[in-house]
């Protein structure tokens, strides 16, 4: 699989397009082209290449045996980000960022663990002897627990790496991630801080289009490191048989 990235498809899909140049933050200036009628217009070659350079990333992280959350609760994002972490197999968080994701785990997981139990003793059976009023609201707190930790309910452990989409709008998980130096893969748009990520994508964060060419890619990257890592395994098993 080929995780590099043509510079037709990123014009097509509109990923050159930044902000109002009033809008700017000038610590994005070495990624931008030039300015059109007042719309700052990123320099493609380098979208191109911080995006090759993330997904190489993320291969590599996902094959040593990690995982990366991806994050985006935009409107314009949600679907996508939900649609191809499940693709790839990484958790995900479309609803809303959650405090203390990162700096305060051990809290995250009780919630999770809740999650898990009561999915358990749903399948079980074990509420089948309650009142309908009873059956409905806990069916409402497994809707609720599974909106906002059903993408994170396979992790045990507290995040490493996250991909997100908008960094405005992920400014509280970005702070997060800074502060227990988790990595952090960014589509960057001209009104955001690049200084504060590993791997920025320097590109559109509003239009679907350039949101859903980058997240596939870096699904695609993320399927192909989880390949990579079941090779590995199954290599070493046959290894230590011999």
């Amino acid at each position: 699989m080929s995780l590099k990235v043509s510079l037709k498809d990123l014009l097509e899909a509109g990923c050159h397009f930044g902000h109002q140049s009033r809008r700017w933050n000038p610590r994005m200036k070495p990624y931008l082209f030039t300015k059109k009628e007042g719309v700052h217009i990123f320099d493609l070659v380098q979208t191109k290449e911080g995006l090759e350079r993330a997904c190489n990333f993320v291969k590599d992280w996902v094959k040593s045996g990690k995982k990366i959350v991806f994050v985006g609760t935009k409107r314009q994002a949600q679907a996508i980000v939900k649609e191809e972490a499940q693709k790839c197999g990484m958790p995900y968080v479309w609803a809303r960022w959650l405090g203390g994701t990162i700096t305060n785990w051990e809290m995250i997981k009780k919630s999770i663990d809740k999650l898990e139990e009561l999915r358990r003793k749903k399948e079980a059976g074990e509420f089948k002897d309650y009142t309908k009023k009873e059956n409905l609201l806990i069916d409402r707190e497994i809707e609720k627990l599974q909106k906002f930790f059903g993408g994170i309910a396979d992790l045990t452990e507290r995040p490493e790496a996250i991909f997100v989409v908008d960094m405005k709008r992920e400014e509280s998980a970005i702070k997060e991630a800074c502060k227990q130096e988790v990595k952090v893969v960014a589509i960057v748009d001209s009104n955001a801080d690049p200084t504060v990520v590993d791997y920025v994508i320097p590109a559109n964060d509003d239009a679907v289009k350039s949101i859903k060419l980058i997240v596939q890619k870096i699904a695609e990257a993320a399927a192909e490191g989880l390949k990579l890592q079941k090779k590995t395994e199954k290599k070493d098993k046959g290894g230590s048989n011999e």
